[in-house]
């Protein structure tokens, strides 16, 4: 019985975990670790602690970088002030409005008015629209590997276990 409570939990919060790396109301990589920390402690320690130590530095990373990487590429590109504060703001709308592609097109949109409203020529606000939305794809695709990855590790546990 507290077996199949804990392969749910674990099967559950890794599910989480990949959809967290595509809405952002979820910490993906975090969840993911969580579920891969729930089958070793549970599975008499299947993975080395080598493998749980580089696992957790990598989520650690991941999950600092999602935050940062789409600022400093924004910046990268002379992004204005104005231009990342409606990104976010769009973000934040666009997933709220109309979840989960949403954010991704509030993102886009909110920092091409954003760049136009600080008076940037269309071309300029174009491009920092572009490269923001080009940013969190990039962070989206390094989320869900990461987070994949482990819930390969989770998945091939329990169904090892469970039908060994």
């Amino acid at each position: 019985m507290i077996d199949a409570l804990i392969i749910t939990i674990a099967i559950v919060i890794s599910l989480l975990g990949i959809l967290g790396c595509i809405l952002p109301a979820l910490p993906g990589p975090p969840l993911s670790f969580i579920a891969v920390l729930i089958v070793q402690y549970f599975y008499d320690k299947p993975y080395t602690d080598k493998l749980i130590i580089i696992l957790l530095i990598i989520t650690v990373v991941v999950f600092a970088l999602d935050y940062v990487l789409p600022l400093i590429g924004a910046k990268l590109f002379n992004a204005s002030g104005q231009g990342i504060t409606l990104g976010i703001i769009g973000m934040i709308l666009g997933m709220i409005f109309f979840p989960p592609f949403g954010m991704i097109i509030g993102l886009f949109i909110g920092a091409i008015v954003g760049e136009l409203m600080a008076g940037k020529e269309h071309s300029e606000a174009l491009k920092v629209g572009f490269v923001s939305f080009l940013f969190t794809m990039l962070m989206m695709i390094i989320k869900l590997g990461l987070s994949g990855y482990m819930a390969y590790l989770v998945f091939s546990r329990i169904f090892i276990g469970f039908f060994s």
